[in-house]
C-alpha cells in the first residue's frame, strides 16, 4: 500500500493537525473577493492573476484572453488564498499587429473588492494606474514605503560611513557610532508605531523586514557578522501566522543564510555553518505559531536537500517528527483528511481532465457511456496492494454482465521509472480499462481534487450525472454499493 503515515499513533498526530489547521483558517477570510481591472492604453492584453504558491513562487491562479482598450474584466479570488500576495501579469500589444509583451504590477489583497484601472505599459506609474477611492492596502503600503525611504536614507549614510573610515579610533568616529545608533533605535521605534497603527491590513506584516538589527562597530568584518547573526531576529514576531503569506519571508531568511555563507571559506566550514544557521532559526521559529515553525523547517531543507548538505538533513529529523511543526506535507496531509469528508455520496465528483496513455484529451465531465457507473481508480503498480485488488477486480468486471454495467478509469500514480515501466506492462493485460498516468504522483492535481492520501482509492459515479455514489475499500464493498 502506498501510504504517508503507518501506525495509530500517526493517525493521532494527525488529528492535532486537524485541529491546529482548523484553529488557523478561523482567522481567514470569510468570503472571495472581486477584483475588478479597466484596461486601457493598449490595444489589447492577456490577464493573468498569479497568486503566491507554498514554495513561494507565483503561480497563475486565472487567467482571461483578449481584453481591448476601454474593456473591463473581473476575477474572483477565492477565499483560501487570502489575505495575500499577487501578481497581475499583462501581456499586452500596444497595436493590433504589435507582438505581445509584458508587465506585471505586485498588489496586496486583504477583504476589500478592488478596483483597478490600468495601462499596462505604465502599471507601476500612480499617474496611469489607480485603484478606486479609499483603497486601503495597497494605497497604505505606497505610503509606508515612501516615509520608510526617507527614514531609513540618512542612516544608510551613517552606515557607509562607519563601514569605510579608516581611523577607528578617532572621536569623530565614536562620535559616528553614538549617532548611528541613536537613529536605529529611533527608526525601529518608528517601524513598532506603524506596524501597531496599521495592525489591521496585511501589508503591515511587511514591516518588520525592514527592522534594523544591532551591529558591533568593535572589531573586524567577521566580528561584524557574527553580531548581526546574533541580532537578526530581533524585531520579528513569528507569533504572526500571516507572515507565510509574505513573499519577503523567503527574501529576507536568504539573507541570513547568506551571512553564514560569508563565514563559510571551505567546505568542510559550510557544512557546519549551514545546519548551526537552521537550527538557530527554527528554535527562533519553533516559540512561535505552528505554521510558521513548519515553515521554516520547510525553508531549511530545501536548502539542504538542493545543496546536498547531509549534516542539515539530520538536525531537521526531530523537527519532522513533532506535532506541533506544521511543515507543507503536514499541512497537505491534513487538508486531505478533511476533503475526504466531502467526497460523499451525492456530491458531484471533480473533473478530471488528462492525456490517456494514447495522448488523447480525457475529461471526466464529458465522458459518455452506455455504463450505469464509472469507477475512478486511483493504483500503483509499485504497490502490491493495488496489484492485488487489480488482479481481482479485472476479471469480475471483466464479466459480460458487470461490463455493461461499469465503466473503469484507472488512474496510475507511479512516479519512479521502475514503477511506470512494471504500469506499463501490467496494463497491457488490462484491456478495455481507460488508463491515464499522472507523473507527479499523490503530489499532482487530480490526487489532490481527490484528497488520495494512499493507494488505491476506488470512487464509484453515477456514470450520467458524475455525482458520487459510494468510495469502496474493497471488491465486496463495490458489490454491495451496485446491487
Amino acid at each position: 500500500m502506498n501510504i504517508h503515515f503507518k501506525s495509530i499513533s500517526n493517525i493521532i498526530v494527525i488529528t492535532v493537525f486537524l485541529w491546529q489547521a482548523s484553529a488557523f483558517h478561523g482567522r481567514a477570510q470569510v468570503r472571495n473577493v472581486a477584483i475588478t481591472i479597466h484596461l486601457h492604453g493598449v490595444y489589447e492584453s492577456k490577464i493573468s492573476l498569479l497568486s503566491l504558491s507554498g514554495n513561494k513562487i507565483f503561480k497563475s491562479s486565472a487567467e482571461v484572453q483578449g481584453i481591448k482598450n476601454g474593456e473591463t474584466t473581473r476575477f474572483s479570488v477565492s477565499k483560501e488564498n487570502l489575505p495575500g500576495e499577487f501578481v497581475l501579469r499583462f501581456d499586452y500589444k500596444e497595436k493590433e499587429s504589435s507582438t505581445a509583451y509584458p508587465s506585471e504590477k505586485y498588489i496586496f489583497i486583504n477583504d476589500q473588492d478592488l478596483e483597478l484601472w490600468i495601462s499596462p505599459i505604465y502599471c507601476n506609474n500612480i499617474d496611469s494606474t489607480w485603484f478606486q477611492k479609499g483603497e486601503r492596502e495597497n494605497a497604505t503600503f505606497v505610503q509606508f514605503s515612501k516615509e520608510n525611504g526617507r527614514q531609513k536614507e540618512k542612516l544608510g549614510l551613517l552606515q557607509n560611513f562607519l563601514m569605510n573610515y579608516d581611523d577607528t579610533e578617532s572621536q569623530f568616529y565614536q562620535q559616528g557610532i553614538k549617532e548611528y545608533e541613536q537613529r536605529r533605535q529611533s527608526y525601529n521605534k518608528w517601524l513598532t508605531t506603524r506596524t501597531l497603527q496599521d495592525k489591521a491590513l496585511f501589508v503591515s506584516r511587511q514591516y518588520c523586514f525592514q527592522y534594523m538589527p544591532e551591529i558591533s562597530w568593535k572589531g573586524d568584518e567577521t566580528d561584524r557578522i557574527k553580531n548581526l547573526i546574533n541580532h537578526y531576529f530581533d524585531g520579528m514576531d513569528f507569533k504572526d501566522s500571516l507572515l507565510i503569506k509574505t513573499s519577503d519571508l523567503n527574501k529576507w531568511m536568504d539573507s541570513y543564510v547568506n551571512l553564514y555563507g560569508q563565514l563559510s571559506t571551505t567546505a568542510a566550514l559550510r557544512d557546519s555553518l549551514f545546519p548551526e544557521a537552521g537550527i538557530t532559526a527554527i528554535e527562533e521559529a519553533r516559540q512561535g505559531h505552528p505554521l510558521v515553525y513548519g515553515w521554516m523547517v520547510d525553508y531549511f531543507y530545501r536548502g539542504y536537500e538542493t545543496n546536498g548538505i547531509t549534516a542539515g538533513m539530520k538536525i531537521l529529523e526531530p523537527y519532522m517528527n513533532d506535532p506541533n511543526c506544521l511543515t507543507s506535507k503536514r499541512q497537505e496531509i491534513a487538508r486531505r483528511l478533511q476533503g475526504m469528508e466531502t467526497l460523499v455520496a451525492g456530491s458531484r465528483a471533480p473533473n478530471i481532465i488528462m492525456k490517456d496513455i494514447d495522448g488523447n484529451q480525457f475529461e471526466l465531465n464529458t465522458l459518455e457511456t452506455q455504463c450505469k457507473y464509472i469507477l475512478v481508480l486511483f493504483w500503483s503498480a509499485g504497490c502490491s496492494h493495488c496489484v492485488e485488488m487489480v488482479n481481482s477486480l479485472y476479471p469480475w468486471q471483466q464479466q459480460m454482465e458487470v461490463q455493461q454495467k461499469i465503466k473503469v478509469v484507472s488512474i496510475s500514480l507511479d512516479e519512479t521509472e521502475t514503477d511506470i515501466k512494471a504500469w506499463e506492462q501490467k496494463i497491457g493485460g488490462l484491456k478495455g480499462w481507460k488508463h491515464l498516468h499522472e507523473a507527479e504522483g499523490v503530489r499532482s492535481k487530480v490526487a489532490g481534487d481527490y484528497f488520495v492520501l494512499a493507494t488505491p482509492v476506488m470512487v464509484l459515479l453515477d456514470a450520467r450525472t458524475k455525482e458520487i455514489i459510494a468510495t469502496p475499500n474493497t471488491l465486496n464493498d463495490l458489490l454491495t454499493a451496485i446491487q
